[in-house]
C-alpha cells in the first residue's frame, strides 16, 4: 500500500485507445499531422520576420501563437507517437509533471492571446486614429509578456499541487498525456474542493477571453456593416472570421474539459476534444490565417521569388 501511494512512481499512459487499436495506423496520421503543424506554423513564423511588410502588431501576434502551437503540439505528440510503438507506455511521475506544467502553460498563452489578438483587430478596424498608439510595439510586448507570466503562475501552482497529492491503484492515466483532469481519478483522497479551483482558472484563462472575443467582433460586425466600402467590407470580414473560427475551436473545446467536475468526464470522449484542442487546432492555425489572407500569400510568393 505504501508502494502504491508513492509520489515517485510511473504513470502508464493508456494512449487514444485502451487495447491498442491500428497503433502502426495511427502513428503514421499522428506524424503527419505533426509535421504538418510544425512546416505550417515555421513557415508563417519565417514569413512574418522576413517579409517587411508583415511587421505589424498584427502579425507580431500570430507570430507569437505560431510558435506557441509549435512547442504545444511538440508538448504531447512526440510521446503520443512513441508510444503506439511500445509496450509498456510508461512516462516516469517528474516527466508527467513536467508535461502537465508545460501543457497548461502554452494553453493559458494561447487562451489569452487568441484574446489580444481580437483586441488588435477591434483597434484596428474601430478605432483606427488611435491604432499606432493603442497597439505600440511596446504594449503588444507587454501582452505577450502578460500571457506568458500569468499561464505560468497558473500552470505551476495547478502542477504543485497535483502531484503532491496521494496517488494510488495502477497508475494507468485514461489518456494520451498527462492532463490534470486525467490525473484526478488516480488520487486517493477527495479532491472535489480542488475541482473548484480548476473551474475558476478555466473560466478566468478560458471564458472570458472568448467571452471578449465574442464582444469585440460584435462591435466589429457593427462597424463593418455600416461601411461603405465592399472592399473594405470583405476584408474585415475575412480576417475576422478566420480568428473566431480558430478561437471556437480552442475555447469550446477547452472549455468542455476544464469546467466540468471528473465525475461527469467521459475518458473517451475527454480524448476526441482533447485532440481536438491539443492536435488540431496547431495544425489548423497557419492554414487558416494564410490560405485566407491575401497579404501572407503576397508574402510567399515574394520570398519565392
Amino acid at each position: 500500500e505504501t508502494g502504491n501511494r508513492s509520489c515517485g512512481t510511473d504513470f502508464t499512459l493508456v494512449g487514444l485507445f485502451q487495447y491498442g487499436h491500428m497503433d502502426t495506423f495511427l502513428f503514421t496520421v499522428i506524424s503527419i499531422l505533426f509535421a504538418v503543424a510544425l512546416i505550417g506554423n515555421i513557415t508563417l513564423v519565417l514569413l512574418i520576420r522576413l517579409d517587411q511588410r508583415l511587421h505589424t502588431p498584427m502579425y507580431f501576434l500570430l507570430s507569437q501563437l505560431s510558435i506557441i502551437d509549435m512547442m504545444y503540439i511538440s508538448t504531447t505528440v512526440p510521446k503520443m507517437a512513441a508510444n503506439f510503438l511500445s509496450d509498456t507506455k510508461a512516462i516516469s511521475f517528474l516527466g508527467c509533471a513536467v508535461q502537465a506544467f508545460v501543457f497548461l502553460t502554452l494553453g493559458g498563452s494561447e487562451a489569452l492571446l487568441l484574446g489580444f489578438m481580437s483586441y488588435d483587430r477591434y483597434i484596428a478596424i474601430c478605432q483606427p486614429l488611435h491604432y499606432p498608439v493603442l497597439m505600440s510595439r511596446k504594449i503588444c510586448c507587454s501582452m505577450v509578456a502578460g500571457a506568458w507570466s500569468s499561464s505560468s503562475i497558473n500552470a505551476f501552482i495547478h502542477t504543485v499541487y497535483v502531484f503532491q497529492l496521494p496517488f494510488c491503484g495502477s497508475r494507468m492515466v485514461n489518456h494520451f498525456f498527462c492532463e490534470v483532469p486525467s490525473l484526478l481519478p488516480l488520487v486517493c483522497e477527495d479532491t472535489s474542493q480542488y475541482e473548484y479551483t480548476v473551474l475558476v482558472s478555466g473560466l478566468v484563462i478560458l471564458l472570458l477571453p472568448f467571452l471578449a472575443i465574442l464582444a469585440s467582433y460584435a462591435r466589429v460586425l457593427v462597424v463593418v456593416i455600416q461601411m461603405g466600402s465592399g472592399k473594405g467590407q470583405s476584408r474585415a470580414v475575412s480576417t475576422c472570421s478566420s480568428h473566431l473560427t480558430v478561437a471556437s475551436l480552442f475555447y469550446v473545446t477547452g472549455l468542455s474539459t476544464y469546467t466540468q467536475p471528473h465525475s461527469l468526464h467521459s475518458p473517451g470522449r475527454d480524448k476526441v476534444v482533447a485532440v481536438l484542442y491539443s492536435i488540431v487546432t496547431p495544425v489548423l492555425n497557419p492554414f487558416i490565417y494564410s490560405l485566407r489572407n491575401k497579404e501572407v500569400m503576397g508574402a510567399l510568393r515574394r520570398q519565392m521569388g
